[in-house]
């Protein structure tokens, strides 16, 4: 006799594309949501956030030229990889990504060129070297996936790219054959400042071969205009951002060239520094008016990009930055600890991480553009366990009193995003006929959880 859990299993699948997304297609959101660290990571601290991290590589931290044989886990820098880096936070419980980017070995004058003229098939022998060492098969088994390189940009000769890529490619396949390869950041159109293109780059057999994950960087910039800070950031759901739009025309790139990859954001994020930070803006920034966000719409902004992630073909995502030092410029406020204080983001994350975890992305609800985004989730292991997430897909301090659909199972609790390490504040809510509900949806995500079915 079917189980109550299966009848609800299959008549969700019957439903048609967008009623219930299958196991297979969508990862469980404790499997989905990372971060971006680095050699102060406190594997301690961020594990309550996220398992996922992913770490800042130099190459000219092993070598001081390419050509010159790696000396793991000591290198030139004198970083004992091992001891100091990548095994605590194994030891945590992190899975880690190692993006081995250029560096030295990468600035955009002919200087690089030199450097790497008769060392291309030295890419091999680095790539095979840290993948022996740190791959999930290799001698400490530290890793599972290594980037060929972070933004080498259209400042990077893309035929020389190319080269290196290749032989870095053949030398991790030789080393560990499990290491993931993942492409340094790319986008559909021509390669820019920080983006290698798709379609010039890695559309080839050959390149294609060589690759498991597709690598996208995207940022809520603002399209530019007259007076407005160059580097001005809007909210998630923004129409008139690229920033959704970026990762699916990557989706789209990749389901019809290079079928079969897997699709990674590896950094997404805001700057919330404190006013105090702001009135010590320099140079550039204090120049063009460089603005942040508060720590409540970072908070805010940060899970709802999960979420609107999480509804796409999009593997893992990786938000930028783990903390910072509370500096008044670009990058240099995105984390979500001020010197290793937790910020509003970090207990929303905690929150996030903890409540949704064990769950993966359903359907979509209703999403109804500037009015109500609601999405639910399903339970990894019972289908009859859902919960519904709700808020307004704004950026200007929206509240709404809302009815929503009607709920599928009586409802257990509703909480709302919080922002300090106190309780999820409960929210008030009006029951209504048919299982309908009123509460009042904030730009906080708000979490329906409901009795199992």
């Amino acid at each position: 006799m079917k189980t109550l859990s299966t009848i609800i299993t299959v008549l969700l699948c019957l439903a048609g594309p967008g009623a219930y997304a299958q196991e297979s297609a969508k990862p469980l959101i404790k499997d989905f949501v990372g971060i971006n660290g680095h050699f102060h990571f406190r594997p301690a601290l961020y594990k309550q956030v996220c398992r996922l991290v992913r770490n800042y590589h130099n190459m000219d931290w092993d070598v001081k030229t390419p050509g010159d044989p790696p000396s793991f886990p000591v290198c030139v820098n004198q970083v004992n990889w091992k001891d100091n880096v990548y095994g605590p936070w194994v030891e945590a419980g992190f899975e880690i990504d190692i993006c081995a980017q250029f560096g030295a070995f990468g600035r955009s004058n002919e200087q690089y060129r030199e450097l790497w003229k008769d060392n291309i098939a030295w890419a091999y022998t680095y790539g095979r070297d840290m993948a022996k060492y740190f791959g999930p098969s290799g001698e400490q088994r530290l890793c599972t996936s290594i980037e060929i390189g972070n933004e080498p940009g259209q400042g990077f000769d893309d035929g020389l790219y190319q080269e290196i890529f290749t032989e870095m490619a053949r030398g991790i396949r030789q080393g560990d054959a499990r290491v993931r390869i993942v492409t340094c950041t790319a986008r559909i159109g021509s390669a820019d400042t920080y983006h290698k293109s798709l379609g010039e780059t890695f559309a080839s057999p050959a390149m294609q071969a060589l690759y498991d994950v597709i690598n996208l960087h995207t940022y809520a910039i603002l399209p530019k205009q007259e007076g407005r800070s160059p580097w001005a950031r809007s909210y998630p759901e923004d129409p008139s951002l690229d920033y959704l739009k970026t990762v699916d025309e990557a989706i789209a790139w990749r389901n019809t060239k290079s079928p079969g990859k897997a699709i990674w954001i590896t950094e997404f994020g805001w700057d919330a520094c404190t006013d105090a930070a702001l009135t010590k803006r320099t140079g550039w920034f204090e120049k063009l008016n460089w603005q942040d966000v508060t720590d409540l719409q970072q908070a805010q902004y940060l899970l709802r990009s999960f979420l609107c992630f999480c509804t796409r073909d999009v593997e893992r995502a990786y938000l930028y930055y783990y903390n910072d030092d509370d500096q008044a410029s670009v990058h240099a406020a995105s984390g979500i600890t001020r010197s290793f204080q937790p910020k509003a983001s970090f207990w929303a994350l905690k929150h996030f991480y903890e409540t949704l975890g064990a769950y993966r992305f359903g359907r979509v609800v209703t999403q109804e553009q500037d009015r109500l985004y609601l999405y639910e989730f399903v339970h990894a292991h019972d289908p009859g366990k859902l919960i519904w997430v709700a808020w307004s897909p704004t950026g200007d301090g929206r509240e709404q009193r809302l009815t929503l659909p009607s709920l599928p199972a009586p409802i257990k609790k509703i909480q709302r995003m919080p922002v300090n390490e106190l309780a999820s504040p409960d929210v008030s809510h009006q029951t209504l006929r048919a299982g309908c509900v009123r509460l009042t949806v904030t730009e906080s995500p708000v979490y329906v959880l409901m009795q199992s079915l």
